[in-house]
C-alpha cells in the first residue's frame, strides 16, 4: 500500500497521457494533497454518454490521509469532477473567489454546499495543509484568476504551473512578471510540473489584448447580423466582444446557459462590470439586422449548444444569408467533425464564415516553446514533470526541456508513483487509474458491463427472442421475434420466417436442459442473422414455461 514516508511523492490519477480530467496528488510524511478534480467530455466511444469522471479509488481508500483538494482554476478539466467526489472525500476545498463562485455554483446544483468547506483563497494568497505550504501564482490563461501553486516541503519546493501562458496584453488581470517568477526561482524550485498542451507550438501564444484589431474589422465587415462563438469561459474574450460591440453600434446579445453563468460569476468578483447594455434572445428578431451582434456557446460543434441550434433554425436567434458567424475559437481535436456540420449547414444557407484562419480572431491559453523556455530560465527547476498533455506532448516537452538546458526531465504517465525527493527523482511503483462514466444520474465504470453492453448495441444491434413451451417442453404457438437495429428492411418478413425455422429446430433437438436450450436458440438465431447481413448481433433470449 503506498503511503508517503519521509519523502515527496507524485501521482497523477488523470491528466498525463491525456488532455483533460486533471487529478494530482502529492504525498509526503504520511499525508496527500490533491491538486484539481476535473473531469473530460465523452466521444463516440462512449454512447449515451457526456461526461468521463477520474476513478479515485486510490486516494479514496486513503482520504483518512487526504488534507484537502486545491483547484488551479474554473475549466471543467480542472474543477469539472468536484461536484461529484468533494462530499465522500470529505475534505475541505481551495480555490481563488472566482474560481470558488464557480464551484459552489456546482456543489448548489448537487445539492451538497453545506456539506462540503470551500475556501476562499485571496489572489497571491498562501496556506498551510499539514507539511505542506500553498502559495497561489497568477499566471495568465484563458480564463478568470489562474493560479499555479508554489507547493512548499520538507523536501523542496515544486511549482505545479496548471495551465498557463504569458502575457502582456490579458485584457482581464494582472499575471506575475518576470521578476516576481525569477524572485521564485531564486528561492530553489525542486520540480517544475508543467502543462504541455502546446509544446510542440514553435511560437508563443499570442496576447488575449492582439485578438480585438481583427474582431472589430471583421464586425465592420459584415453586411448583416453577425454571431461570434468563443470559449463561454474566456471572459476576457467576452470584455473584448463587448467593446468590439460597442465599438461598432451594434445590440450585443449573450446565447448560451454557460455564458450567462461565467458573466454572471465574473461580475460578482468584479469583473466585467462595463458590458454594454444586452437584449435577450427573443428581442434580437425586432432589431435591424445590421445593428445586432450575437455571441453565443457551441464553436465545438456541441449538438445541444446554441449554435447548433441556431444553424438548424430551432433557436429564438435566426440567421440568414448574408448574416456573418465569426468563430473567435481553435477547433479542439477530435471536434473537427462536429464543427464542419455546423459550418456546413451555415454555408448552404449562404452565411458567411470566419475562423482563425481567414483572421486573428483567437489566441491560445497554452505555453508554446517561447514561453515554456522563459519559464524554465525564470523558474530554473532541478527536474521537469511534464503533464496536462497525451504522451507526445508530454515526451516533446521533456526533450524541448533537456535541449533548453534542463538536466533532468521525468515523463511520467497516470498512475506512475514519482518520487521527487530525497535523491534523484524517479518512478518507484504503479498504481491503479481509470475511468468512471455519468450515465443519467449514476456513476459507473467505463470499461464496465453496462458500457460494454451498450458499445455492442450501437456497433452490432439486437434481437430480442420470446417463446413458451409447455409442461412437455414443447413450443406453444409462434416463437416472437422482434428486430433493434439490424440492417434488415424490406426483407424483414423473409428474415423472421428464416429465424423462426431455426428457433423451432432448436426446440425440437433439446432434451430437456432448460439453459442449454436458451443457448442453443441464441446461436440459431445469431447464425441466420449473420447470414443474412455478415453481423453478429446480441441476441435476447426469453423462455416462458406453463405449468
Amino acid at each position: 500500500m503506498t503511503t508517503p514516508k519521509n519523502e515527496l511523492l507524485f501521482l497523477a490519477l488523470g491528466g498525463s497521457n491525456e488532455i483533460g480530467m486533471n487529478v494530482n496528488l502529492y504525498g509526503c510524511q504520511g499525508k496527500w494533497v490533491m491538486v484539481d478534480l476535473g473531469l473530460t467530455f465523452a466521444n463516440s466511444e462512449y454512447p449515451g454518454i457526456d461526461l468521463v469522471l477520474p476513478d479515485l479509488d486510490f486516494i479514496e481508500q486513503r482520504k483518512d490521509d487526504l488534507l484537502g483538494i486545491v483547484l488551479t482554476h474554473g475549466h471543467e478539466d480542472h474543477i469539472g469532477a468536484v461536484a461529484y467526489f468533494a462530499a465522500d472525500l470529505g475534505v475541505p476545498l481551495y480555490a481563488s473567489p472566482f474560481t470558488a463562485t464557480l464551484i459552489r455554483g456546482k456543489l448548489e446544483e448537487e445539492g451538497i454546499a453545506d456539506s462540503v468547506e470551500l475556501n476562499i483563497i485571496p489572489m497571491e494568497g498562501s496556506f498551510d495543509l499539514g507539511p505542506f505550504g500553498f502559495q497561489f501564482v497568477t499566471l495568465a490563461h484563458s480564463i478568470l484568476e489562474m493560479s499555479a501553486c508554489v507547493i512548499s516541503t520538507p523536501y523542496g519546493k515544486v511549482f505545479h504551473t496548471g495551465d498557463w501562458k504569458l502575457d502582456e496584453q490579458p485584457v482581464i488581470g494582472l499575471p506575475s512578471t518576470e521578476e516576481q517568477l525569477t524572485a521564485i526561482g531564486n528561492d530553489g524550485i525542486l520540480a517544475l510540473i508543467c502543462d504541455s498542451t502546446n509544446a510542440f507550438n514553435s511560437g508563443d501564444s499570442g496576447s488575449e489584448g492582439s485578438v480585438k484589431a481583427d474582431l472589430l474589422r471583421s464586425v465592420k465587415a459584415a453586411k448583416g447580423r453577425v454571431l461570434l462563438t468563443t470559449f463561454a469561459s474566456n471572459a476576457a474574450r467576452l470584455q473584448t466582444m463587448g467593446e468590439v460591440a460597442r465599438e461598432t453600434g451594434r445590440t450585443l446579445c449573450f446565447a448560451g446557459r454557460s455564458l450567462h453563468r461565467i458573466i454572471e460569476a465574473a461580475q460578482a468578483n468584479g469583473y466585467l462590470k462595463e458590458l454594454p447594455k444586452t437584449v435577450d434572445m427573443e428581442a434580437v428578431d425586432g432589431l435591424a439586422r445590421k445593428d445586432v451582434m450575437v455571441v453565443a456557446t457551441g464553436g465545438q460543434g456541441e449538438a445541444r449548444a446554441a449554435l447548433a441550434r441556431i444553424s438548424d433554425g430551432n433557436h429564438p436567434v435566426k440567421l440568414e444569408e448574408g448574416d456573418t458567424v465569426i468563430f473567435s475559437s481553435k477547433q479542439i481535436p477530435g471536434n473537427e467533425i462536429a464543427i464542419g456540420v455546423i459550418m456546413n449547414k451555415l454555408a448552404e444557407r449562404n452565411i458567411l464564415t470566419v475562423t482563425e484562419k481567414q483572421a486573428h480572431v483567437h489566441v491560445s491559453g497554452h505555453p508554446g516553446q517561447p514561453e515554456l523556455a522563459k519559464l524554465y530560465d525564470w523558474i530554473r527547476p532541478s527536474v521537469l514533470v511534464p503533464v496536462h498533455g497525451e504522451r507526445r506532448h508530454m515526451a516533446e516537452q521533456a526533450r524541448f526541456a533537456k535541449a533548453h538546458g534542463v538536466e533532468n526531465t521525468l515523463v511520467q504517465s497516470n498512475g506512475d508513483v514519482v518520487r521527487l525527493a530525497p535523491g534523484n527523482p524517479e518512478i518507484i511503483g504503479k498504481e491503479r487509474t481509470g475511468r468512471l462514466i455519468l450515465d443519467g444520474d449514476t456513476i459507473i465504470a467505463a470499461d464496465g458491463v453496462t458500457m460494454n453492453e451498450r458499445r455492442k448495441l450501437s456497433w452490432y444491434g439486437l434481437i430480442s427472442v420470446a417463446l413458451a413451451l409447455d409442461s412437455q417442453d414443447r413450443l406453444l404457438g409462434n416463437p416472437q421475434i422482434r428486430l433493434h437495429g439490424i440492417p434488415i428492411e424490406e426483407d424483414l418478413e423473409d428474415f423472421i420466417d428464416d429465424a423462426t425455422d431455426a428457433v423451432v429446430k432448436a426446440v425440437r433437438e433439446n432434451k430437456g436442459d432448460f439453459e442449454k436450450l436458451r443457448e442453443n436458440v441464441r446461436l440459431a438465431v445469431r447464425r441466420v442473422a449473420t447470414s443474412w447481413t455478415g453481423k453478429k448481433p446480441i441476441v435476447d433470449v426469453i423462455i416462458l414455461e406453463t405449468a
